[in-house]
């Protein structure tokens, strides 16, 4: 894994704003940035998943046969490595930067589909539109505070699913994706709810609840669904709110206490989530019990 990527590096040096950005735990990095009135060229060791998410109008690919824009909301721009791309941005521009390298995409196809091809090749795209890709990174990534390791559940899923399609859909392979019928066995279910139960506290990666039963993330998550009716990461977050409500109730520890058992790492952010969750700040919930 790169100790840094360089369309990242590269940005950083240009006009461009960095507002957020997270490495996450398999060495994915995300990284959220603004630019307005800059001129870059991009030329990178690793792949680049550039999704628009506001503005964009007038951000101008370089080609051929001159300056071409298309851009604007959902659009993505798909950049495989060892390509160079000339970017001119005229104006607002808010995207959400995904970075991956090869060793990335083969993990994906061995996770997935238990094979890997000798290489993977992505399919370079330019102002492009996939519903599949704008409700992903809509979902997953825009509504979610990065820096929160309650949250790295969302983001590693997110991070695969993204991979998936692009393997699935952008790349040489192609490969449809395997079909999985039934739900985990009751005795792996109960071993997986256990684990999950025990490490609340903790940043839980899919790969770690994968691993409690010897299956692919892949797999693994639709079987997880089909049991328990969410995605892993929705149960897991439904699981740290009964958790907190029951400390809340049934306890006099501090908030911040209350939150970090609950794999929050910031009493405000918990109070968030809580509140988005039950409707009740956590205070307000206790004051209830206390009436």
């Amino acid at each position: 894994m790169p100790d840094h990527y360089e369309a990242f590096e590269n940005l950083s040096k240009h006009n461009a704003v960095l507002h957020n950005s997270v490495a996450l735990h398999s060495g994915i990095q995300l990284a959220a940035w603004s630019n307005k009135r800059d001129n870059i060229t991009q030329y990178c060791n690793h792949h680049t998943l550039s999704l628009y998410v506001a503005d964009g109008y007038e951000s101008y690919h370089k080609t051929a046969y001159g300056w071409k824009n298309g851009g604007g909301p959902d659009r993505f721009c798909l950049m495989p490595k060892e390509s160079e791309s000339v970017w001119d941005i005229r104006d607002d521009l808010t995207f959400v930067h995904l970075y991956c390298t090869d060793e990335h995409l083969r993990e994906v196809g061995e996770r997935v589909w238990d094979r890997s091809p000798a290489a993977f090749t992505l399919d370079e795209k330019t102002f492009s539109q996939d519903a599949r890709i704008t409700a992903l990174y809509r979902q997953f990534l825009l509504d979610c505070d990065w820096q929160q390791n309650a949250n790295q559940l969302t983001l590693s899923t997110a991070s695969t699913l993204l991979l998936t399609h692009l393997v699935q859909h952008y790349s040489n392979v192609q490969w449809q994706l395997p079909v999985v019928n039934g739900g985990l066995a009751p005795a792996a279910l109960r071993n997986v709810l256990d684990y999950i139960e025990a490490h609340l506290a903790q940043a839980l990666l899919l790969s770690d609840l994968a691993a409690q039963v010897a299956l692919s993330e892949y797999h693994f998550a639709r079987m997880f669904r089909q049991s328990m009716g969410v995605a892993p990461h929705q149960f897991v977050m439904q699981r740290r709110m009964v958790r907190a409500s029951d400390l809340l109730l049934n306890s006099t520890l501090p908030l911040t206490d209350i939150a970090l058992a609950c794999g929050f790492s910031s009493a405000s952010h918990f109070s968030n989530r809580f509140k988005a969750a039950k409707g009740l700040t956590p205070s307000q919930l206790r004051a209830t019990q206390q009436r």
